[in-house]
């Protein structure tokens, strides 16, 4: 009898567990689809807001998941970081602050998804911000991992036209370098990153190619570059494309 009550405590007991380990199971599946459901919903509210020029109101929205362990929310809020900084009514210290936050913000995305294409893309784009901070000499040594990162970035997604982009730029960068720049990047490596005019054309056309007509920025550069080549004629065939181009932002404004 003894045996027989201890046999269906046993029982009771295992049956109570595995029913106890079934909920915590069923729990944790919930709050695991829960949780998605809420990455999903932010970040169609950040793409909206992105959308429609609202930095301030997007950066607002995921400044509160800065302790996310999702790369999509964390490379969104490093461009949001970033974009805030941009603002002319941001002032120079916040500018700054930024512009460290939204590294952070792009570092922490990378460590989370080392294949996810935009934070290879933000994190050389705001690496390359601080630069400005730090100094010509961090910004020319910070170079090639920058190009590194976006070159990586092409290879996760080839039909990126900004990445792309951003390759001609820093193509355009060391190609027009002033020559006490250019000792400073001999100190620094062995072998210093240099590039071409042509090179950065090659790269603002493949842009174009992706994406045609996808920024002001573009347009403006391969008009530029064209007169770095004494082609005036197409210079001023992709410089008028610029001014023309419909001003949806401070940046395009700049450009017209």
């Amino acid at each position: 009898q003894v045996l027989r009550k201890t046999l269906c405590r046993g029982v009771i007991f295992s049956t109570g567990s595995f029913l106890a380990y079934g909920a915590h199971k069923l729990i944790s599946g919930f709050a695991e689809v829960h949780a998605s459901f809420k990455v999903d919903e932010v970040i169609e509210q950040a793409d909206y807001l992105y959308g429609s020029g609202e930095t301030e109101k997007l950066h607002q929205l995921l400044v509160q998941h800065k302790n996310s362990d999702d790369a999509e929310l964390l490379w969104r809020l490093a461009r949001a970081s970033r974009d805030l900084a941009q603002l002319s009514t941001t002032s120079a210290e916040e500018k700054r602050q930024l512009a460290y936050e939204a590294l952070e913000y792009a570092k922490k995305a990378l460590e989370k998804n080392e294949s996810n294409f935009a934070a290879h893309k933000w994190y050389a784009i705001c690496l390359s911000d601080v630069g400005d901070f730090e100094g010509i000499k961090t910004k020319i040594g910070n170079a090639i991992v920058i190009k590194e990162h976006f070159q990586r970035a092409v290879e996760l997604n080839p039909k990126d036209a900004t990445t792309i982009h951003l390759i001609g730029i820093w193509c355009y960068t060391f190609a027009e370098m002033p020559w006490y720049q250019r000792k400073i990047a001999a100190t620094l490596f062995a072998t210093p990153p240099t590039s071409t005019f042509q090179e950065a054309l090659r790269y603002f056309h493949m842009a174009e190619e992706a994406d045609p007509n996808f920024y002001s920025k573009n347009l403006l550069f391969l008009g530029k570059t064209y007169l770095k080549l004494n082609n005036k004629k197409m210079a001023l065939l992709w410089l008028s494309k610029a001014k023309e181009y419909p001003a949806h932002t401070e940046e395009d404004k700049q450009v017209r």
